[in-house]
């Protein structure tokens, strides 16, 4: 072989090595960003786990026979009676 066939078959060997090196490298990124793609999924399924119980939570809490049922008993509230019960009437501007 000539001299000009042995530079040329290194060149390509050498293209090829840089090329299998840079699939490897590709590779490599893609799993680990599959992997961080994985774990973003999974918190994303924890956070609406945990925003569902947030909400049925609240639900519950809100619950008027529960306010009232706090309110009779740590605050010692009870509703107001006829004797301190106030109307008012409504007006209109300009009139009676």
């Amino acid at each position: 072989m000539s001299n000009m066939s042995n530079r040329a078959l290194f060149s390509l060997v050498a293209l090829l090595v840089a090329c299998s090196l840079l699939l490897v490298n590709s590779q490599f990124h893609a799993r680990r960003l599959f992997i961080e793609l994985e774990r973003a999924q999974l918190r994303q399924k924890e956070l609406e786990t945990e925003w569902a119980q947030l909400q049925l939570e609240q639900s519950l809490l809100a619950k008027h026979a529960r306010i009232d049922s706090m309110a009779r008993s740590s605050l010692n509230m009870a509703p107001p009676g006829p004797g301190r019960t106030q109307y008012m009437k409504y007006m209109t501007l300009g009139g009676p």
